[in-house]
């Protein structure tokens, strides 16, 4: 259905001619599924763009791209403006900047059908009617004159399927379509994609750097580094004996949430700039097994011996998976002690945040409150991780903000390091910066692109009033975060982004704080590079006894760097205790889902589980609760209320309370766990 030729795309530029894509040949057949996977830069968009002719003018594009048997390299726009959404359809990655915010989805979609189809308008009305309820959307009569705003992040990317199918492609390609979506919605957005191939029976490109999402709907994979594929196989045979050293350290360096680790296999280095790129093997300055036969020409896609459906760029024949050494991680001395005899660096009870409600346009009146947090209570030990997971709006990131003001509202505490932040004056309270840091999810939009690596470590010395040597301790946090010293006077523009989130974890160590609160450390960053910032996380909670206020939707990752969990829900905590107790045992039906939605990177696994779906029915599903609201805030997407009888119904009505489970340490906020 699709056949690419030694597809080559190139980019002018300052430093030379980018050499974005290297020569990609693949085919592709009705109703299969071929993943491209691949860390940032390795030229998976830019084959995807090169598809669809939506690369700008400059770029230059050889090779042959036939799709049906017709050449659309060298097509005018015109005519590839009849190719896209009729035969070829895309989902792209930010649903929001594919949507036009000033129409409605019904206009959206419509104007995708009067494209391409010769149908009156009232017609494509009716359609798109019948895309929306075939994708998912409650009330699709009343929410086709919906404006993109009016929806969640799930539902906007329901959208933009329903936009890509609705003139029945006979190839669909999906560019990293989960990345921005929580767990739970990441798997319903996946399984609409395969209802969407079954309906169409459409050849599918999958673009993505999650390994799970390809074990969960690959039937093919291709791994591709510095602009060209350099492993190409059926997913069961490539997940089982992966035989390229970069695929091997792809899959290695992945977070396991069946088969959890104390340390993760790191890949050094970074990919190349893809410019005046030597003849030779792009991928061994980081190859643990790199010799001078690599460097001799760069190795061609061939076939491993013994097989015609698995191909490799590499001159070596792999028999043993085990070449990436094992990196060391400190041990601690903290670990050995019972948590009940280690100092507490922060306790915080009923902690709770509201947000006012207004209405009208030009007198506007309050009519009620957001309940953003409601009664959170925990603590955190010397050394320990402590998590809190849930899905987008659950009130997360807002209860580590109120943690950082160190100026709880009424009726909340925060002790730190054993004092009530009520209680401090302005200059107590910044003196109380030393104990307690942040690193946010963006490492770059932290950084101040002006300033050097030495003025951005320098300031929170400079302003918490470091006593020391400030030079020196400069360059003993870029040596502690694995920098090197020298590279201080360059600026942030000059790092890779885990080089720079690395800079933002030194920059909150300056001070030496008892607790590191991390939003999202991880998210922005390649599986490789996270599994290096994981393991320089641990190693530095081992070494200084630091601990850490952890925020993630990586459920995997959760389960890698954490000692406890809190799962959050509308504000609440419905479940908390050991990260072991919690992900072997969960005991609240919106755990049970949540882990349930994680994809493992197994096939066999994967292909095998039952998912718990949890349907989107209102907006105030997955949003903030009101003040007015009273019983399980759960209780319209749980699927256990669903199968209760009707007297046990009413008893979710009332006010849930947090218990013990079975004198465990695991607490469930359920009437009927």
């Amino acid at each position: 259905m699709l056949s690419i030729t030694d597809l080559r795309v190139s980019f002018p530029s300052e430093a030379g001619v980018v050499n974005a894509v290297r020569g990609v040949n693949f085919e592709l057949q009705p109703g299969r599924t071929l993943a491209i996977v691949g860390e940032s830069g390795s030229g998976k968009s830019v084959t995807s763009m090169a598809i669809m002719g939506l690369l700008p003018g400059y770029a230059d594009v050889t090779g042959s791209v036939q799709l049906n048997g017709r050449e659309l390299i060298g097509l005018s726009d015109a005519e590839m403006s009849k190719v896209r959404g009729r035969e070829i359809g895309m989902i792209f990655q930010d649903p929001l900047s594919a949507l036009t915010p000033v129409f409605t989805v019904g206009d959206q979609i419509v104007e995708a059908i009067l494209a391409h189809q010769k149908v009156s308008r009232q017609q494509a009305w009716k359609q798109a009617i019948e895309l929306l309820d075939l994708v998912g959307i409650p009330e699709p009569q009343r929410r086709v004159k919906s404006f993109p705003h009016e929806f969640s992040g799930g539902m906007r990317q329901r959208v933009v399927i329903a936009i890509a199918i609705a003139n029945n492609p006979s190839v669909l390609i999906a560019d990293e379509p989960t990345t921005a979506l929580d767990v739970t919605i990441q798997a319903q957005i996946l399984d609409l994609i395969k209802v969407a191939q079954k309906e169409t029976n459409a050849a599918t490109i999958m673009i993505t750097h999650d390994m799970g999402v390809v074990a969960g709907v690959a039937d093919d994979v291709m791994v591709m580094y510095a602009g060209r594929p350099v492993e190409y196989a059926q997913v069961d045979k490539l997940f089982a004996s992966p035989m390229m050293p970069y695929t091997i350290g792809l899959l290695e360096s992945i977070p396991k949430l069946d088969r959890p680790s104390e340390v993760l296999t790191t890949i050094k280095g970074n990919p190349p700039i893809v410019v005046n790129l030597p003849d030779e093997c792009a991928f061994a300055p980081r190859c643990p097994i790199a010799g001078p036969e690599c460097l001799a020409k760069e190795p061609v896609l061939r076939p491993v011996p013994g097989t015609n459906d698995h191909h490799i760029a590499c001159v070596h024949d792999l028999t043993d998976r085990n070449i990436y050494p094992v990196p060391e991680v400190a041990s601690s001395t903290l670990e050995k002690l019972p948590r009940d005899q280690r100092e507490t660096v922060l306790e915080v009870r009923d902690l709770s945040k509201q947000f006012p409600v207004f209405k009208g346009s030009l007198l506007k009146r309050q009519v009620g409150n957001v309940q953003a947090v409601n009664k959170v209570s925990f603590d955190i030990k010397a050394g320990e991780c402590f998590a809190i997971v849930g899905e987008s709006g659950s009130g997360k990131t807002t209860t580590l903000l109120e943690i950082m003001e160190l100026a709880p509202s009424d009726g909340s505490t925060v002790i730190l390091g054993g004092k009530n932040t009520a209680e401090f004056s302005r200059a107590a309270r910044k003196a109380a910066r030393k104990d307690i840091q942040i690193v946010f999810q963006d490492p770059m939009g932290a950084l101040d692109p002006r300033m050097t690596i030495s003025e951005i470590l320098k300031e929170p010395l400079v302003a918490l009033g470091y006593k020391g040597n400030h030079d020196d301790r400069v360059s003993e946090l870029m040596e502690l975060v694995g920098l090197n010293p020298a590279h201080i006077d360059r600026f942030p523009g000059h790092f890779s982004g885990g080089q720079r989130q690395r800079i933002n974890v030194a920059r909150a160590l300056a001070a030496k704080p008892k607790l590191i609160v991390l939003d999202e450390p991880v998210s922005a960053l390649d599986v490789s590079i996270q599994a290096g910032l994981l393991n320089l996380l641990a190693d530095l909670k081992a070494k200084l006894g630091v601990s850490y206020l952890f925020v993630a939707h990586d459920l995997s990752v959760i389960r890698h760097i954490s000692d406890r969990v809190a799962v959050m829900y509308r504000g609440s905590f419905v479940e908390q205790g050991t990260t072991q107790a919690l992900f072997d045992d969960p005991r609240h039906p919106y755990t049970q889902a949540l882990l349930s939605a994680i994809p493992l990177a197994d096939p066999a696994l994967e292909r095998s589980r039952e998912r718990i779906i949890l349907t989107e029915t209102t907006v105030k599903a997955t949003g903030a609760a009101t003040d007015t609201e009273a019983g399980c805030p759960f209780i319209s997407r749980c699927p256990l209320h669903q199968t209760l009888a009707p007297d046990e119904q009413a008893v979710c009505q009332r006010p849930v309370p947090m218990h013990q489970v079975q004198d465990q340490d695991q607490f469930v906020a359920c009437h009927h766990r």
